[in-house]
């Protein structure tokens, strides 16, 4: 299991420099990849790109970006973009957003989301080829091609969660990326679902990249009681909700990753066993307790870009 690393807002507001610095601290640490996820602040496209061609030698992703605020020839644009500008390094990671935002601050529909997403994917990747496109469907229209000569696809992650959308991910996305999602729902219905589909697509085995935020402490409890007050309404919204419930968790604290150094190095144990292929650490809290997740992060992947943590046979 790789072990990347959250850059930008979700781990509270930064300059865009402090953006770039993050993904060089992760870098320097032996980081698998730096993630940037789309919240209410920088473009996490344009964040990346920028920060690419200022910081060599690490994977960069989207976790996510939401797909309907973003027309599938203007997304394709853009990581297209972003995929020339760090020297195919990208991953673009993309869902179908928090139905409660994209309807109420967007004013665009959220009803049959699976739907909207196979129909979204099967004009994207074509795109992201270099391919034209004459789709007229029932939710999307699309003719065109994006021309950017001498760039590869990206891989293409979908956010997924519940059953209808990891069989999209599985059957036309290179994997899935889920967040506050605990080890045994993954184990029990993340993983088993998406490989069920790609399996039955004739796909590769599919990449699983589980978020989650990480504190190294030895006041487990008060860290805890810090996050649930912080993410109360993240634990509220109903795509996170059902995960939560699946795991038989109260809220986000529930499946946070808190601990000393060995209970952090026990859950990402648990995730790699679970067949997570990828672990996205969220460090928590002030800046000198994201520095403690981040020295610890990097002690559990030996300081290399590459180590692994390995699922028990």
């Amino acid at each position: 299991m790789k072990i990347g690393i959250t850059v930008g807002d979700v781990r509270g507001p930064v300059t865009l420099t402090e953006v770039i610095t993050q993904a060089r601290t992760a870098a320097d640490a032996g980081f698998t990849t730096a993630w940037s996820a789309q919240a209410f602040g920088w473009d996490a496209l344009t964040a990346l790109a920028v920060t690419g061609t200022q910081v060599p030698g690490i994977e960069l992703g989207t976790a996510a970006v939401s797909a309907p605020q973003r027309h599938p020839l203007t997304l394709a644009s853009q990581a297209l973009t972003v995929q020339a500008a760090v020297g195919h390094r990208f991953t673009l990671g993309i869902g179908a957003g928090i139905a409660m935002m994209v309807q109420n601050m967007f004013g665009l529909p959220t009803d049959r989301p699976a739907y909207r997403m196979r129909e979204y994917l099967s004009v994207l990747r074509p795109l992201l080829r270099g391919e034209s496109v004459t789709h007229h469907g029932e939710t999307l229209t699309a003719v065109g091609a994006v021309n950017a000569p001498g760039t590869q696809p990206p891989p293409v992650l979908l956010s997924a969660l519940g059953p209808a959308m990891l069989g999209i991910a599985g059957e036309l996305a290179d994997g899935t990326i889920t967040w506050m999602t605990g080890p045994k729902t993954l184990a029990d219905h993340v993983v088993p679902s998406i490989s069920k589909a790609a399996l039955a697509a004739g796909r590769a085995a599919p990449r699983v990249v589980a978020g989650l935020l990480v504190s190294v402490t030895n006041d487990e409890a008060a860290i805890r009681g810090r996050v649930a007050e912080q993410f109360a309404l993240a634990g509220q919204v109903p795509e996170y909700r059902a995960m939560l419930d699946r795991e038989g968790a109260a809220g986000p604290q529930d499946v946070a990753v808190v601990g000393d150094q060995n209970a952090v190095a026990r859950h990402l144990q648990r995730l790699a066993d679970a067949g997570v292929t990828d672990f996205i650490a969220s460090p928590f809290g002030s800046t000198a307790e994201q520095d403690r997740a981040i020295a610890t992060l990097a002690d559990l992947a030996s300081g290399s870009r590459h180590t692994t943590v390995t699922p028990a046979r």
